[in-house]
């Protein structure tokens, strides 16, 4: 800047100070806009060349201490272009934006979180700027999940991405739009829409074939500021999980022929006999494609749990979760007359303590067991387990909100 004090030899009109005002809501916030010049106070109510100031002023569409949630951030400009604004939020990160063609006018990406105090920052191309500040209403109900798989983890080529509410989702599209799934070979897929085995709402993503090996997969599930619905609440933070996909490694149950095949990379690596489930009635086995929830190690297996009376009560080793209903594959040495001949488990693969532990130490979360035969009560439903992939390619696109 010049000092007014100085001599200064001009061939221009003076450039005289610009007054610009920012409203947040309906306040009125002054800030001056001062270019260099030798102007002196009697000069500040004109611009350049001496013709009369103006006055800029923005607006924000959310003001006040209970500014309701959920919307996107708006700012106007009244007259002029703004060239950044920026809201941040005391706790939590800013709200990136895009200012319009015109600009005059800049929106959040995403919507105002509610219990969050934003302050915004405006500068306009002249070279004004200022502040302003609102806090949105608190939520009254909130919304959680669960998600799997797990953060950091590697799991096999049928795992799916899973999401499993704690309230009911009635804007299903709104929740969709908010979950972005990349992955580093573009990988096709889809989200579906369904009823957990426990009752509440779940979404799954799920390719449209099994994962290629070595893909890597991340889900940013930018939920915080979206409401659920009416009995569900609001999202108040984000979430992020990223895995990697396995060896390429399938089991294969053949009930009818009472075995069971390891393939990896399409090679046959295990082939054992094993007893399933009794046919003709409750103690059958699923068929389907069932995904490997969880190896569970040694488990107290009781009868009751699945709704079959005091037939069993057992410490069961090498135990590997198929589905929320109670299937698993695991050791079962009392049934060992069985193995390869006949189906006669409670619903359980069961196989020798070493096969069963041979096959434990191979398997991970997240491989396809695929059930085929005839001694089945029916096929594993999608939202008991990972059931999923027993739905064809257009019936699962369906499933999707977006559709």
């Amino acid at each position: 800047m010049f000092s007014a004090r100085r001599r200064i030899r001009r061939t221009a009109p003076l450039v005289r100070p610009v007054r610009l005002t920012l409203i947040a809501g309906t306040a009125a916030i002054g800030a001056t806009l001062t270019a260099c010049s030798g102007a002196s106070a009697s000069d500040s109510g004109k611009g350049a060349g001496g013709a009369p100031a103006h006055e800029t002023k923005i607006s924000v569409n959310l003001q006040g201490s209970g500014a309701a949630p959920g919307q996107p951030v708006k700012v106007t400009l009244g007259a002029g272009k703004l060239k950044a604004v920026t809201v941040s939020a005391a706790e939590g990160d800013a709200l990136t934006g895009r200012i319009s063609a015109d600009g005059r006018t800049w929106t959040s990406d995403r919507p105002a979180a509610p219990g969050t105090t934003y302050r915004v920052e405006a500068k306009d191309t002249e070279g004004g700027s200022d502040k302003a500040g609102f806090t949105t209403a608190g939520a009254g109900k909130v919304n959680k999940l669960t998600l799997a798989p797990g953060k950091n983890t590697t799991v096999g080529v049928a795992q799916p991405l899973s999401i499993v509410f704690d309230n009911p989702v009635k804007d299903r599209a709104a929740v969709e739009k908010a979950l972005k799934v990349s992955t580093s070979n573009n990988t096709e897929g889809s989200w579906g829409w369904l009823q957990d085995y426990s009752g509440k709402d779940r979404v799954d993503w799920r390719p449209k074939e099994y994962w290629k090996s070595g893909t890597k997969v991340t889900l940013d599930a930018d939920l915080n500021g979206i409401d659920s619905g009416p009995s569900g609440g609001w999202f108040v933070r984000d979430y992020r999980t990223t895995f990697t996909i396995g060896a390429d490694q399938v089991v294969k149950v053949d009930l009818d022929r009472h075995r069971l095949a390891l393939k990896r990379d399409g090679k046959t690596v295990m082939d054992v006999p094993m007893s399933a489930g009794t046919p003709g009635g409750e103690k059958a086995s699923w068929r389907g494609t069932a995904v490997l929830m969880a190896k569970e190690g040694t488990i107290n297996m009781r009868s009751e749990t699945v709704g079959l009376g005091d037939a069993y009560d057992k410490m069961v080793d090498s135990s590997m979760r198929l589905t929320w209903s109670g299937m698993y594959a695991h050791a079962a040495p009392w049934n060992a007359a069985y193995f390869g001949v006949a189906n006669h488990s409670s619903g359980c693969v069961g196989m020798s303590d070493a096969n069963a532990t041979s096959l434990y130490q191979q398997v991970r979360v997240g491989d396809p067991f695929e059930i085929t035969g005839a001694d089945a009560k029916g096929t594993v439903a999608e939202g008991n387990g990972y059931g999923a992939w027993n739905v064809a390619w257009p019936d699962w696109q369906a499933k999707s909100a977006l559709k």
